[in-house]
């Protein structure tokens, strides 16, 4: 597995790396999650995209780095990293606080006058819709419950006193980063927005991801998998497609 890119970039990972595609496809993790979150897309798209994705400071190889607790500090670091990556058209794919981080550099690259083509916001309620949770100023305990609620991290690691002890402290930044963010009804990107959510998810419903319709000038849509908070990891097949769809030709 290739775990950097070439030039040793600590922000961006490239496991399949495609430099000549004629797209790129960048991919921002969720609270508490890494770049490797997305391995199993990146070899759906087999290649056929160059897919590239983010490892936010704290976790993994950065586990040294302090974990940063604002989305816009997230989001301007990010978006000075992807500069080198922008010679070709951009997709971004964000899970859950990803989402909201790839919205964020969107509007970041669009205000330089090149946006990305299409942003996919997965697992996560409209920019704009703020519902109060405050998972960040729980003790540990509280945070590990959180975790086991949303169904996406191995119970084994849960249970190993020395792997909590590492991610708890990036998992309180980044859930201070997602629960202080806020947005106006009228923060929008021109890019195209498709929205996607699991049918079961406890955080996200339906109707609440229908809303990102509100935070984009171009065109909408919605999809509804099967699923929790973390669908997306039974269903890559359908999602590489999906995103191949999207992309430019």
């Amino acid at each position: 597995m290739t775990t950097a890119c070439p030039t040793g970039d600590p922000w961006v990972r490239r496991f399949h790396p495609a430099p000549q595609a004629p797209a790129r496809l960048v991919c921002f993790p969720h609270a508490g999650g890494s770049a490797t979150f997305y391995f199993p897309l990146s070899a759906a798209l087999g290649g056929t995209v160059d897919v590239v994705a983010l490892q936010y400071p704290g976790r993994q190889d950065r586990h040294a780095e302090k974990g940063i607790e604002t989305i816009a500090e997230l989001a301007d670091r990010a978006h000075e990293a992807l500069q080198p990556y922008a010679d070709r058209p951009l997709t971004f794919f964000g899970h859950s606080m990803g989402s909201i981080v790839a919205f964020e550099v969107a509007r970041r690259f669009e205000r330089d006058g090149e946006g990305p083509v299409h942003l996919f916001a997965s697992a996560r309620r409209a920019p704009s819709a703020y519902a109060g949770e405050n998972v960040h100023q729980r003790d540990d305990d509280g945070i590990i419950a959180e975790m086991r609620r949303l169904s996406g991290t191995d119970d084994r690691l849960l249970d190993d006193e020395d792997i909590l002890r590492m991610i708890l402290p990036v998992l309180r930044s980044d859930y201070t980063a997602i629960e202080t963010y806020r947005a106006t009804p009228s923060t929008v990107i021109a890019a195209p927005v498709t929205a996607l959510t699991g049918d079961t998810d406890p955080r996200v419903t339906p109707e609440q991801a229908h809303a990102w319709r509100a935070h984009t000038t171009g065109p909408f849509d919605l999809r509804i998998f099967p699923g929790g908070h973390f669908y997306l990891s039974d269903q890559i097949p359908e999602l590489a497609e999906l995103v191949r769809s999207r992309l430019p030709a």
